[in-house]
């Protein structure tokens, strides 16, 4: 399992996906679950996946395949599409088609695969726009009522940002929510893990305007849970019941 989220802003985007693929005493497997597509100042779009890794992984291998086709169109390659909308028609119908695919291959075996996946992009002259589709390849968008987005092991890092996440929030503020946020599923559920991908897009800017990598023990992202650790133990000593 694994747990990936998409914040929409007034300034910007920013994504955040764990990597951990399997969790047991001795099988843990590490996977990039982000992935960044650009053409500075024409388009940008961040993929984030959960599920099967094996329904995933063929999926972008498919729409990276797309876009180096030479007979690519607006309507097969993420790259070409007219619209995010279209972007986000694109990887739903190759997500829904390599699940359809694969299921068909474990039937024998009464087993399935699945998958979900966050889109996040902005092309120039367009608005920034966030897509979480499903398994099935249809999709739902965030919106001014619910900016954020969820994949995976969602429901432990969900309260805080139904609590702090806003429109106007900005991207500094947005990026200590999701890592909160994440910080919480990590104390949760061993299903996901270390490393982090974080990424900001600022607004307009069609491409990725800040990348990193946070490792284990990372100082930073230690010190960032220990303090809300404390502020929590804190409001918990201070309430009157």
């Amino acid at each position: 399992m694994t747990y990936c989220v998409g914040l929409l802003l007034n300034e910007g985007m920013v994504c955040l996906s764990d990597t951990r693929t399997n969790a047991g005493l001795d099988n843990i497997s590490t996977y990039r679950k982000m992935f960044t597509f650009e053409e500075p100042g024409e388009r940008v779009i961040v993929i984030m996946t959960a599920g099967s890794l094996s329904v995933s992984q063929t999926t972008i291998a498919q729409l990276r395949e797309a876009i180096d086709d030479p007979e690519a169109t607006g309507e097969t390659s993420i790259m070409l599409a007219p619209t995010m909308l279209k972007v986000a028609e694109v990887v739903g119908d190759r997500l829904a088609a390599v699940r359809a695919e694969i299921d068909g291959k474990l039937a024998a075996a009464q087993q399935g695969a699945t998958a979900s996946m966050i889109v996040a992009g902005q092309r120039k002259g367009g608005a920034m726009r966030l897509f979480l589709i499903y398994p099935e390849g249809n999709f739902i968008e965030a919106t001014e009522d619910t900016p954020f987005l969820q994949i995976g092991e969602h429901k432990y890092g969900k309260p805080i940002l139904d609590r702090v996440v806003k429109p106007t929030t900005s991207l500094l503020d947005a990026q200590k929510a999701v890592l909160l946020s994440m910080d919480s599923t990590l104390r949760s559920n061993l299903s996901v893990g270390m490393p982090l991908d974080l990424c900001v897009i600022e607004k307009d800017a069609c491409q990725v305007t800040m990348r990193r990598r946070i490792e284990a023990g990372d100082p930073g992202f230690r010190a960032m849970s220990e303090a809300w650790s404390k502020a929590l133990r804190d409001g918990f000593t201070q309430i009157v019941i």
